[in-house]
């Protein structure tokens, strides 16, 4: 009895608590550690080896090999269009500044589904600029822009250099249509000339 009494007294001279303040507590801690422990790992499956699920989502699986950039030269903004991700067999292209690069190999960004899939495919200029999603600033209009959002524009656009392989200019549909009526003409001065030479 005298050691159940002094081992008592101990716990309220060391601890301040009364000896039933302090079994509580103790019980307690101990019941907070087995069920924070229980939701990690059980006892039974703490000895075994880590069980690694089946990838099912196609964001985990092989990359496909890399295509090599096909150079578009020039074309129009809504020639530019037909490459955002809609079609897997065509690259995945967006505009900067009126240079097309291919973001081909950024598929989970650009491509269908990805966070920045509303620029696959256009002139997103001045979105960049303005660090917008929102559909009216899609474009390639610098008008109004400041010296800070230009130099947020130029910081994207080295990026852009250096991560991906340009592979054309946009050009406005006019000019092309121009450039056809401008090979058309040749083509028919062409044609004259071999037929006066006969």
């Amino acid at each position: 009895m005298s050691f159940y009494s002094s081992v008592m007294e101990e716990i309220t001279f060391y601890t301040g608590l009364s000896p039933a303040a302090f079994f509580t507590i103790a019980a307690m801690m101990i019941v907070v550690y087995r069920t924070v422990s229980a939701m990690f790992v059980s006892p039974e499956d703490y000895n075994k080896p880590p069980v690694i699920s089946a990838r099912t989502s196609s964001r985990f699986e092989e990359p496909e090999p890399r295509r090599e950039p096909v150079q578009l030269g020039e074309i129009t903004d809504w020639e530019l269009r037909s490459y955002n991700g809609s079609d897997p067999n065509k690259p995945l292209l967006m505009a900067i500044k009126g240079q097309i690069y291919d973001v081909s190999a950024g598929r989970n960004f650009y491509g269908p589904g990805g966070p920045y899939a509303m620029f696959a495919g256009k002139e997103c200029s001045r979105a960049l600029a303005l660090l917008s999603f929102k559909p009216e600033d899609i474009n390639g209009n610098l008008e109004g822009l400041d010296e800070s959002e230009l130099a947020i524009l130029e910081d994207w656009e080295y990026k852009f250099i250096e991560k991906y392989p340009k592979v054309g200019q946009l050009v406005p549909e006019h000019r092309t249509l121009q450039n056809e009526h401008t090979e058309q003409s040749q083509e028919n001065l062409n044609n004259e000339c071999k037929d006066e030479a006969k």
